[in-house]
């Protein structure tokens, strides 16, 4: 193979999945959004995801700014040097990162320091395997943090909340299959894509879960059993009302694949692998010079998603048929502000707000902030940044991350500075709640993964603090124009993420008889 013509094979396989959303996804999404009822908060999550996988089409920028662990998997023919394809990939994340269509991902796990170039011990995630045909068969997953935390294994026999019993049959595996949509939520960018492992040991079992996420949407499963069990996922998931964004709604769940292999007699795995609605993975076929001769899942048109979109987060109603309230803020913002707010409202923001993730929230625990927050907004977003000739900082990429994480420190860090409102995605926890009662806060709901939409609406960056956590975990400072958001936390101890998870439960249980005999 040609050194230059591989690499530049590799760059765009890395450039395309971070950018272009794979048709067979498209498709799907395109169904969750004719099931959808038009005007509730649901439908505007979906047009929302509309606009953002075309500007991100348009742009040529990532469609989510957790581009998160890229991992490949890779056939070659015998004979094959597999040291050079490696090679190749690892020259091809240096540039894509430096060019803004990865974020720097790549963190030290005991010294929380950031690689800056997607590269370390791990990463990127390489498979290969040796096969007969005689071309070279690359994929690529790029699965962020979001959906990779609701990952969940069960080990059978085992008790499930709302399910009961799940047995060693075919029976308690619909059981936990059906149990990792309902635990998900809104947390892991639903609806989403789940695949399945049932057998082999803790590490084979995930990894053939995994594996399920590089089959096409559209194909069925050659085995009749695993066939019946997605059909019955499909079918009934989205039963559980807890739809796009954790909001409610028609669809939770847009594929299901599953996959088996054999075990030992002690053991009995589940593994389920949750992919988000920005199900980045695309796959090329090589030729002998390494230049790309197909590419894979890209059959059929290519779907312009924003086709009969609302396209605005405001027309979205805040219950079925109800028009929202909304409120346009502008920091700092004053109690009085905060307490009119009521979940359901539509929130649109001018002015500063100030990334704050992981490191930022345990900084914040134990030292003194490096700006006043008093009256302010912390974005849970870890965005892609480039600086240009002039050493000017730009968003290329900035949607929410998953807001859980930070349930440890956000009430406390609320009241200590006198933070007013917080913006995430898929909720928080009762301590969080209990703050923004007492404080006087609220949680703000952004659309998981819409990176490119957040991006359009950040006008300008004013400043950074704390970069020694690097680019994805630094605090930005941010000029928004038009940052609209849902409430779904407010001050008066309603929270729309309770409501759902409680209802959904209530559903689960509904599943809870044997299906197959």
């Amino acid at each position: 193979m040609n050194k230059e013509t591989l690499q530049q094979s590799m760059y765009d396989l890395i450039v395309e999945t971070s950018t272009n959303l794979p048709k067979d996804v498209r498709r799907a999404i395109r169904s969750a959004k004719e099931r959808e009822n038009a005007g509730t908060r649901a439908a505007m999550s979906l047009d929302t995801i509309s606009n953002n996988v075309k500007m991100a089409d348009d742009n040529v920028s990532p469609i989510c700014q957790d581009t998160g662990l890229p991992t490949f998997k890779i056939k070659t023919p015998v004979g094959v040097n597999q040291l050079e394809i490696k090679d190749a990939i690892y020259a091809a994340m240096v540039q894509a990162t430096k060019d803004g269509k990865l974020r720097p991902n790549s963190v030290d796990s005991l010294t929380g320091a950031n690689s800056g170039d997607n590269l370390g011990l791990g990463t990127p995630v390489i498979k290969f395997e040796q096969w007969e045909e005689d071309y070279v068969d690359a994929r690529l997953i790029l699965k962020g943090g979001g959906c990779e935390n609701k990952n969940i294994q069960y080990s059978l026999p085992c008790e499930l909340e709302g399910l009961g019993r799940a047995g060693r049959d075919l029976d308690g595996i619909r059981k936990c299959v059906m149990h990792s949509v309902y635990q998900a939520q809104g947390q892991g960018c639903s609806a989403g894509f789940i695949g399945v492992g049932i057998g082999g040991d803790r590490s084979s079992g995930y990894d053939l879960a995994k594996a399920q996420l590089f089959r096409s949407v559209d194909d069925v499963n050659p085995n009749e059993d695993l066939r019946k069990l997605e059909e019955y996922v499909m079918e009934n998931a989205n039963e559980l009302g807890i739809g796009t964004m954790g909001f409610g709604g028609e669809t939770t769940l847009l594929g299901c694949k599953a996959g088996v292999m054999n075990r030992i007699p002690a053991s009995f795995f589940v593994s389920v692998a949750y992919n988000c609605w920005a199900f980045r993975r695309l796959g090329v076929k090589l030729n002998s010079e390494g230049g790309i001769a197909e590419w894979f899942y890209q059959e059929g048109e290519k779907i312009d998603l924003t086709q009969g979109s609302e396209a605005e987060l405001e027309t979205a109603a805040a219950d079925a048929g109800e028009a929202p309230n909304v409120v346009t803020l502008q920091a700092p913002i004053t109690e009085e502000q905060i307490r009119e707010l009521k979940v359901g409202d539509v929130v649109k923001i001018n002015g500063r707000m100030y990334t704050g993730r992981d490191a930022i929230h345990k900084h914040l625990s134990d030292n003194d902030a490096p700006v006043d927050l008093d009256g302010q907004i912390i974005y849970h977003c870890g965005p892609v940044m480039l600086k240009d000739d002039e050493g000017s900082w730009h968003v290329k990429a900035a949607g929410p991350t998953t807001s859980i994480r930070e349930e440890p420190y956000q009430g406390d860090i609320m009241k200590r500075f006198g933070i007013r409102a917080v913006i995430g995605k898929g909720g928080m926890g009762p301590k969080t709640l209990a703050a923004l009662k007492e404080h006087g806060g609220v949680y703000l709901n952004a659309i998981g993964g819409a990176a490119q939409y957040y991006a359009d609406c950040i006008k300008g960056v004013d400043g950074v603090d704390l970069m020694q956590f690097g680019i994805p975990e630094a605090m930005w400072h941010l000029n928004v124009e038009g940052f609209t958001a849902v409430v779904t936390m407010d001050s008066h101890g309603n929270s729309l993420h309770e409501e759902v998870d409680k209802s959904s439960l209530e559903k689960l249980a509904q599943f809870k008889e044997p299906v197959f005999k």
